[in-house]
């Protein structure tokens, strides 16, 4: 019988994932020799020797038996010369860098190691920090590539007799070569202290940790990509308090529940929600909230959903299984607009005055991750937030990249990105960086990137966003001007739908229709777009169609009050006075800090054409939410448009209200009158609401139809944007695109929001420099 080596090239999720121990157990059962390594571009090297029979045999083992969460994007096989291998054997990672292959990311504790923790009988019972080969932490914990113990932060963990012994056991398959494994004797511990460092003593600091909160206590909990606030969300007051400590009014606080079970208490779920909620990346989930759930109003102030996540860590659990409701807000354990803090001199900095107590441990959080976001809209499961459990795998382009890029993305919500090959590595999120040390996060690990993936900065192209007064726009024009490296500039609603686009895995050089609805962006003509139909090849695009531009009385503030943005379409329908007097007859003058004298200034600028104009979806659905009594002050980002959604979502489809279309612009104003005249004869606010967000959509949709007459794509329309997540905005595009046989494409693996842009700029860039 004949022979032969092999050598095998392996890329994609296959570090940190018991590749190479199940790539040992195929050896030994296929009986070929050889040996698998971590090569330090992330990836994996096999070489296999044997007869053919029996490297068949491992080809269909390897196959059969991929760990789970194991993702091979490339496999190169290689004929060898033969050289009598003898055994086979696991040999320590090189740096060497041959091809370039996934980081992996952090991994919802499986059923085996909650079993485990929750078994009196084994010696890992109540161990907060119990993991395995398939689940536990994995980038947050990462210094560098390879994915090595010694390269992570379980280095100041070494493994002790039992361990060692169940690390060297190759039929050991969860931890066999598991790099971050540990039990109650070798790994790290935790304790419970006060704000103030001094450690309350106790035998169970998590059984103690959960009696606190239990009495109305709030605690932060250092998790596993940074520190959450943890306090009781069925009680009114321990709410409040937490929101008059957070000096965060309104913006919703996300739950935790034990487990899916606890989790329909709060919501409704159906099986596609259960198991995003169990699933590895286990994020933060928005689903409905059920009428008779045990939670304080003030969690979600005006909203009808909540956002929810299931215990996914060990330690999560314990402390929630100890607690009388079983489930708990657990907030990022920051200062609003700050980063989430990871280290414990942070908290007791930052967090002073907000927490009393501390659930402490000791192990180093390497990398922040906040926890993902996401939502269903129109069906589809869409992320809001990209962070722990899906943060930084890649992702793969349908195109080669000329060179390698630097993007650094939006201003707020921001991500950043790398990308080489035909691939884009995009950050974490890392935050609004209109704050310095948000920015200073981004550069952080932009660079930590940069650096994993072995890129020349002055010879890549740097992509930031078209707005001259963005922090990450003037980032990268200060490693341009460092390095030398070719900075260019993407207009963002372009950007927005080349990220769909990108994600798809299209090709550039065909027309594709996009719709951009956000709540700002800086246009090509210099005024603020946010309501937009192009069409693009991904290298340029043209503006087709658009919502009509309103005035921003007041700029800024008007985007902080939306009343100003109802009375400047007042003044345009009827004049100042006029304006001023419907104001104060529909109450739109307690929308505004200083009454009617403010509704005044504000239709006097809007008169004069003293204020700024907006095409946004974002504005408009504002004033709306002002003209309605929804919402008068915008509390977080894009609060008026969401509560709006969730105000009109039990609301009917009104036959006598529509939104004009004028040449290729959506008249707004002319909706408006038709809302403000509805809404004097005493029709259905709600219904109102939902005919609004109904019609803006179905106009959208009907811009792109035509445009499509100008596309070579005349089978899809791709939207993106932060509003595009609205649930009726996109179901009335839908439909309306549906009608004439054409689907309507929303983002899968970014943000639709702006977290997703950084997609987008390394796509337009790379079509515009020529793509293979």
């Amino acid at each position: 019988m004949g022979r032969a080596s092999l050598r095998l090239l392996i890329s994609g999720i296959v570090q940190g994932v018991g590749f190479r121990p199940f790539v040992y157990r195929v050896a030994l059962l296929s009986g070929v020799a050889g040996y698998v390594r971590n090569l330090g571009g992330s990836e994996v090297e096999i070489r296999v020797e044997g007869s053919w029979g029996q490297l068949r045999a491992f080809l269909r083992l390897f196959a059969e038996k991929l760990p789970p969460p194991a993702r091979i994007e490339d496999l190169e096989i290689i004929v060898e010369r033969w050289e009598g291998i003898r055994g086979f054997r696991i040999l320590p990672s090189s740096r060497e860098a041959r091809r370039r292959s996934m980081i992996p990311p952090d991994f919802a504790v499986c059923r085996d190691c909650l079993s485990e923790v929750l078994n009196p009988h084994d010696r890992r019972y109540r161990y907060p920090f119990n993991s395995c080969a398939y689940c536990g932490p994995r980038f947050s914990m990462m210094y560098t590539v390879p994915y090595d113990r010694e390269n992570t932060a379980m280095r100041d963990f070494p493994l002790c007799t039992g361990c060692e012994r169940e690390y060297r056991d190759p039929w050991n398959e969860r931890r066999f070569h598991a790099q971050g494994i540990s039990c109650p004797k070798c790994g790290p511990r935790v304790w419970l202290e006060t704000i103030d460092g001094e450690v309350v003593e106790t035998r169970d600091p998590i059984r103690e940790a959960a009696r606190i909160i239990d009495e109305g206590g709030i605690v932060a909990v250092k998790g596993i990509g940074g520190f959450h606030i943890a306090a009781l969300a069925s009680d009114d007051d321990v709410v409040l308090e937490l929101r008059k400590r957070k000096k965060r009014p309104t913006k919703p606080f996300a739950l935790m529940a034990l487990d899916s079970d606890a989790a329909e208490k709060l919501v409704y779920l159906d099986r596609e929600a259960r198991r995003v909620l169990e699933s590895p990346e286990a994020p933060i989930l928005l689903l409905p909230r059920r009428e008779d759930a045990p939670v304080s109003k003030y969690v979600a102030p005006g909203l009808d959903t909540l956002g929810v996540m299931i215990a996914y860590s060990p330690l999560h659990y314990l402390l929630l299984s100890e607690t009388r409701d079983k489930f708990l807000i657990m907030t990022s354990g920051n200062v609003h607009g700050k980063p989430m803090c990871t280290s414990i001199e942070c908290v007791r900095e930052k967090l002073k005055g907000i927490v009393d107590y501390v659930l402490n441990h000791n192990r180093v959080i390497v990398n922040r991750v906040d926890d993902s976001v996401a939502r269903f809209t129109a069906g589809r499961l869409v992320l809001i937030r990209r962070g722990r459990g899906y943060a930084p795998t890649w992702i793969r382009l349908g195109f080669r990249l000329p060179r390698e890029v630097v993007a650094f993305g939006a201003e707020l919500q921001n991500a950043g990105a790398v990308a080489f090959e035909d691939k884009v590595v995009l950050t974490q999120y890392i935050g609004d960086t209109d704050d310095y040390d948000t920015l200073m996060e981004l550069e952080k690990y932009l660079k930590w990137f940069v650096e994993q993936y072995s890129i020349d900065v002055s010879k890549a192209v740097l992509v930031a966003d078209l707005h001259p007064r963005y922090n990450s726009r003037r980032l990268a024009e200060e490693w341009a001007s460092r390095t030398g490296a070719e900075l260019i500039l993407v207009q963002h609603h372009h950007a927005h739908v080349a990220s769909v686009i990108a994600e798809r895995r299209m090709k550039p050089g065909v027309r594709r229709v996009g719709i951009a609805i956000d709540g700002v962006g800086y246009g090509l003509d210099g005024s603020i777009w946010g309501g937009e139909v192009i069409v693009t090849d991904l290298a340029s695009f043209e503006r087709v169609g658009h919502l009509e531009p309103q005035p921003l009385p007041g700029g800024d503030r008007a985007t902080e009050y939306p009343a100003r943005i109802a009375i400047a379409i007042l003044t345009k329908l009827m004049g100042v006075d006029e304006a001023v007097e419907m104001a104060v007859k529909l109450g739109l003058v307690r929308g505004l800090p200083y009454g009617e004298s403010e509704a005044r200034v504000a239709a006097i600028q809007a008169a004069r054409g003293n204020a700024p104009l907006s095409s946004s979806m974002g504005r408009i659905l504002d004033a709306f939410a002002a003209l309605l009594g929804v919402c008068y002050h915008r509390g977080y980002e894009g609060e008026p448009a969401i509560r709006l959604e969730a105000y009109g979502r039990r609301g009917k489809l009104l036959d006598d209200v529509f939104a004009p279309i004028r040449g290729n612009m959506v008249d707004t104003t002319r909706l408006f009158k038709m809302v403000l005249e509805a809404l004097m004869e005493g029709v259905d606010r709600r219904s109102l609401a939902y005919t609004v967000m109904w019609r803006l959509g179905e106009a959208l949709a009907e811009l792109a139809l035509r445009a499509l007459n100008n596309a070579e794509d005349g089978e899809n329309v791709y939207m993106a944007g932060g509003a595009a997540v609205n649930d009726v905005i996109a179901r009335a595009v839908e439909a309306r695109l549906s009608e004439e046989g054409v689907k309507l494409v929303l983002p899968r693996k970014v943000p639709a929001g702006d977290g997703g842009i950084a997609l987008g700029q390394v796509a337009v860039a790379a079509s515009m420099l020529g793509t293979s």
